[in-house]
């Protein structure tokens, strides 16, 4: 059965709200939750940017949920205090966290001082700290010196369940990078023939684990107050990786999408006030091959969404993937032994 999750942005509202938005979300029905890491959010109207690592002991704590986070080991985190949290997490919790560890945002990195480095530099980074935290979680003592140093590193609690490292992919180029490390991709909603390239990609490198996909959305009564809503809110998250990973704080995100469109809205976030056609877009992202989706609604007051989306999405979407499932079993089902029809032509 397709897991249908909760993307809990930090970005957009404050830490206590949050916990209790994600409590809701697991009465309402959704299976597991998701949250991102940031020091900034994108734009001051989103105001928000709690402690991801804090918020989600008590999150793991007062609720039954998976949970997943996306960070960014290697500049305002050394790799073993990313170990470290990680490890803690998946010892009180044990099968219940996993984290997607990626490059990283200049904006929220740019704190310490250091330099920004190229994104291929940046990239060879990511893959030692990710070699520095497997070590770690399997109990090694790590020295390391590259484009991070450690120096006689080890933890002493270590998972008995390991937790999963997964890609964060927006590219075929990154997604069939990552191949080689990573325990399973999460990207973003994107056009569905770029999804399945980029999910093509990863699988053909022999790309391993599960496939997640997080659906920023936007959904209210009426179709105006839904754009109102994405404009309001998302309107600083529609530009390419190039421009984003760059920009140095919320003050040059809000100075950029000044002129953003609704078309632009519209290719970064599914808008609509039709539940239905948000169950089209949810079933054709799990035809596609994931198989688990993180909605993210854009809008800071989570409880409608949660509660529409719980009596009239949910249910929808779980019938219908579980009808194509049953489909795909029945007709993978081997026939019964005899002769072959003559009308059958030969395969190969």
């Amino acid at each position: 059965m397709a897991t249908i999750g909760f993307h809990a942005s930090h970005e957009q509202i404050g830490p206590a709200r949050l916990l209790k938005d994600v409590q809701l979300a697991e009465q309402a029905g959704f299976d597991a939750a998701m949250c991102s890491d940031h020091l900034e959010p994108w734009s001051a109207r989103q105001g928000h940017s709690g402690f991801a690592w804090s918020w989600l002991g008590a999150a793991l704590a007062t609720t039954s949920l998976r949970f997943g986070v996306v960070t960014a080991p290697g500049q305002r985190y050394h790799p073993v205090v990313i170990a470290h949290a990680s490890a803690t997490l998946a010892s009180m919790f044990p099968g219940r966290f996993w984290m997607a560890p990626g490059s990283g945002e200049f904006m929220n990195e740019h704190i310490t001082g250091d330099g920004w480095p190229a994104k291929e530099e940046r990239q060879l980074r990511l893959e030692e700290c990710v070699r520095i935290i497997r070590q770690l979680h399997d109990g090694d003592e790590v020295t390391h010196a590259g484009t991070v140093t450690v120096h006689q590193a080890r933890l002493w609690d270590i998972p008995d369940i390991k937790p999963p490292l997964l890609v964060p992919a927006l590219s075929v180029a990154t997604a069939r990078r990552a191949a080689a490390w990573a325990d399973g991709i999460i990207t973003v909603n994107q056009e569905p023939d770029t999804l399945r390239e980029l999910l093509g990609a990863y699988r053909s490198s022999g790309g391993r684990g599960k496939a997640i996909l997080q659906v920023h959305l936007s959904w209210a009564s009426t179709e105006a107050e839904a754009v109102g809503i994405a404009h309001e809110q998302w309107r600083t998250n529609v530009f390419p990786a190039e421009v984003s990973y760059d920009l140095p704080s919320t003050g040059h995100f809000d100075g950029i999408s000044t002129y953003v469109s609704e078309e632009q809205l519209r290719r970064s976030a599914n808008i609509s006030a039709s539940t239905s056609q948000h169950v089209d877009w949810l079933g054709e992202y799990l035809g596609i091959g994931f198989d688990e989706l993180y909605l993210h609604f854009v809008g800071q007051h989570q409880q409608p969404f949660i509660e529409a989306f719980a009596e009239n999405v949910l249910p929808q979407v779980r019938h219908e993937a579980g009808s194509r499932q049953q489909a795909s079993a029945e007709f993978a089902s081997p026939e019964p032994v005899g002769p072959e029809p003559t009308s059958r032509k030969a395969a190969g």
